[in-house]
């Protein structure tokens, strides 16, 4: 199969596990605050990602030059855009939060043409704008409440380093596991918050978490999300180029408003599906441009 093809399939992947993401992650951190959640998630996803990678017996040897890129990757994109992400997600309205996250594949290129020197297409333009405006059709700008300053604030943070951060992936070599390159950036991570966490974690209410939808939102984030998912996007960034892989990132509020049409009753109407269309048409230019390159 073709590599923009499988790269496309990984990264459609990722942003599907991550749009069920903001559902749980309104329900457990109602229980858990956005600090403590992190932590928790990124235990259970290094514990996740150690055993798959014993298990399928990955190469977990690092050259010491290349560490100082990983830790960046786990300062970055594992501490400070989760963390702001989580944050701005229970301050924030969700449709604020859609349409901040909607910004992530533009400044993705941009970082993307700063750092990689990677050129923007003409029709990477029109895809990024035709699926900006898909969102910005879903959502509603009409519905928009911005009095949550602080959440609107946190979530820009959150838009901003996880584009630097997808950037810094690409520069990873591709010889390298990356069950081991996400598994020693989150354990960075891990490190990085457990200070701050650790004295926390008594005030938790273990009735609460004893839960199941609160402990199975745990493990839902802690394997699928972050463990699966960012698998899934780093391998897919391996295989695009950043300003066109960012696109796919897209299907997050886009699978965010059909679960929560499915799962929750929400009520949507024709304007998702002309949002909804934008967004594909885009992504379709992406992968049929890519198609008509040379490998």
């Amino acid at each position: 199969m073709n590599k923009t093809w499988v790269g496309s399939l990984y990264l459609t992947l990722a942003s599907c596990i991550w749009g069920g993401m903001y559902v749980v992650v309104k329900i457990v951190v109602s229980v858990i605050p956005p600090l403590e959640l992190v932590w928790l998630r990124y235990f259970v996803a290094l514990i996740a990602l150690v055993a798959v990678g014993l298990i399928t017996k990955q190469n977990w040897r690092v050259r010491k030059r290349d560490f100082l890129l990983i830790i960046a990757i786990g300062v970055i994109g594992h501490a400070i855009s989760i963390v702001a992400q989580e944050t701005g997600t229970l301050l924030s309205t969700a449709q604020m939060g859609a349409m901040i996250t909607s910004s992530t594949p533009a400044f993705m290129a941009i970082f993307a043409g700063l750092i990689l020197k990677e050129r923007i297409s003409l029709k990477q333009g029109v895809s990024i704008a035709l699926a900006t405006v898909g969102v910005l059709l879903i959502i509603g700008v009409g519905n928009l409440e911005f009095s949550g300053m602080l959440g609107g604030s946190a979530l820009l943070v959150a838009a901003l380093t996880w584009a630097l951060m997808s950037v810094l992936v690409k520069r990873v070599p591709n010889e390298y596991s990356q069950v081991a390159v996400i598994a020693y950036s989150i354990l960075v991570a891990l490190l990085l918050l457990t200070p701050f966490v650790l004295p926390r974690l008594p005030e938790l209410d273990m009735t609460q978490l004893a839960q199941p939808r609160i402990w199975g939102g745990l493990l839902y984030l802690g394997i699928a999300s972050t463990a699966g998912g960012f698998l899934l996007w780093n391998r897919g960034l391996q295989l695009l180029d950043v300003s066109g892989g960012g696109l796919f990132f897209f299907f997050q509020p886009l699978v965010g408003a059909f679960l929560g049409w499915i799962l929750l009753g929400e009520t949507i109407g024709a304007m998702f599906w002309a949002g909804a269309a934008f967004i594909l048409i885009g992504l379709l230019l992406v992968i049929t441009g890519k198609n008509n390159q040379s490998p």
